[in-house]
């Protein structure tokens, strides 16, 4: 099969390989996950859209992170699921299902990075110029910032499928628990080279970018708190930046060890591991991490259990 021209439009996806006795475990595990990371992350946005005292740009930037942590679970973990009680020869999907599959999983690791860069920003202007914060993050400022933080993966991951898209296919298995850029072009028989080339480029320049910004946004930050020596100002910068960076950290660590797994051929498996795995902690983590860490969501998040728990009783 692999040396012939491939013209069905039905591509076999590798899947995860797990064995019978552990699959049920694995589905009730991923199933359950799945429930716990949307109903956080829906919980966050409904909760940030009804509450009045949460409409800040910071809160509003923020829920562009529970969006793109929706996409990136919704995109890979149901099929996932629904294909683990499948032989691997019934794990199947059409071509075009498969390269949207493969663009929303680069737009969620492409928007992680942009998402938390304006967040950043925000800390940015509200510890360095506190004076000037409501005059520089207007809602024009907050629609701005989102719309950039949307439009530069919707385009440059659309460059790279569409590179991907061009070329003949002449083998039909995804050999990855699914559809991803690199998986699409290694259908091809043809040289893949800029295929190769752009995904390298793309990946190290969104990661080197993103961490450039926000080296330079918490250099400045801490830079104020050091001159200033307030202790209030202090304060308020740890409380509102420790979640924002241990949200970055969970996302950097994820995806570095994905694409450094990517890049040799004999860690296979632990690249198809660390794959899945981005697309499960983060999303899991985001929303405890930033929902504890928050006073404002935390209080708000009390108040209401202890309101619900006192009208049951």
């Amino acid at each position: 099969m692999d040396n012939l021209t491939f013209t069905n439009d039905f591509l076999l996806v590798e899947g995860l390989k797990v064995t019978y006795p552990s699959s049920y475990p694995i589905f009730i595990l991923l199933f359950l996950f799945y429930i716990f990371a949307m109903g956080c992350n829906i919980g966050l946005i409904i909760l940030i859209a009804t509450e009045k005292k949460l409409h800040h740009p910071m809160h509003f930037l923020f829920c562009n992170l529970p969006v793109n942590d929706i996409i990136g679970t919704t995109v890979i973990l149901p099929r996932l699921i629904c294909d683990i009680f499948k032989q691997t020869s019934e794990r199947s999907m059409t071509y075009v299902e498969c390269v949207v599959q493969a663009y929303f999983v680069h737009i969620f690791t492409t928007a992680s990075h942009t998402a938390l860069v304006t967040m950043a920003y925000d800390r940015q202007v509200a510890i360095c110029n506190p004076l000037l914060y409501t005059a520089v993050m207007t809602d024009k400022m907050v629609v701005k910032l989102s719309a950039t933080a949307w439009a530069l993966p919707i385009i440059v991951v659309a460059v790279m499928i569409g590179l991907t898209v061009r070329l003949s296919r002449c083998r039909s298995k995804i050999e990855n628990p699914f559809c991803d850029n690199a998986s699409l072009y290694k259908l091809s028989c043809e040289n893949v080279s800029i295929n190769n080339i752009f995904g390298i480029v793309y990946s190290v320049a969104a990661l080197i970018i993103s961490v450039a910004l926000m080296v330079v946004a918490y250099v400045r930050i801490v830079t104020v708190c050091i001159i200033s020596k307030n202790k209030a100002l202090n304060s308020k910068a740890i409380k509102t930046c420790s979640s924002h960076i241990a949200v970055y950290l969970i996302m950097f660590v994820s995806c570095a060890i994905m694409i450094f797994f990517h890049r040799f051929p004999e860690y296979t498996e632990n690249r198809k591991l660390a794959s899945i795995m981005f697309h499960i902690v983060p999303p899991g983590l985001n929303p405890i991490v930033y929902g504890l860490q928050t006073k404002e969501i935390r209080q708000i998040i009390v108040k209401r259990w202890w309101k619900n728990a006192v009208d049951k009783l």
